[in-house]
């Protein structure tokens, strides 16, 4: 597990310059949600608002997130994606996902089924945690 966590830090960068895999993830997470709150982003992937901050605040100097106040609630702010960060989000998507066809392009169907079962079950767990990303 670890040498695949540091596959994927070490391929985010590569994709994209300026997307490191907590960024790539929390633009994923703003584009699934269609926007939320730092407070949201930091309780979702239990981490502390600061850090969350820090990297809200680089995309935002990227011009990949913008801050628009809620319609709902004009005290609170909500993060979105740009223009911008939809198109790079999805091209490193996209290059995420050939990257894994031309790794997996080769196994057996029996042994990719075994491993989406796998994986599937591993992201199933219903626990919480730091490590849970």
């Amino acid at each position: 597990m670890t040498i695949f966590a540091r596959r994927a830090r070490a391929s985010a960068g590569r994709l994209h310059p300026e997307l490191s895999l907590v960024s790539y993830t929390l633009l994923g997470h703003l584009e699934e949600s269609g926007g939320c709150r730092t407070t949201d982003l930091a309780a979702h992937y239990a981490l502390d608002k600061s850090t969350v901050s820090r990297q809200v605040s680089a995309l935002e100097r990227a011009g990949l997130v913008e801050r628009r106040l809620d319609t709902d609630d004009h005290r609170v702010q909500v993060l979105r994606l740009t223009e911008a960060g939809r198109r790079i989000l999805a091209q490193v998507t996209e290059s995420r996902r050939a990257a894994f066809r031309e790794r997996l392009a080769h196994w057996p169907a029996e042994d990719l089924e075994r491993f989406a079962g796998y994986l599937t079950r591993y992201n199933a767990w219903p626990g919480r945690g730091p490590e849970d990303g």
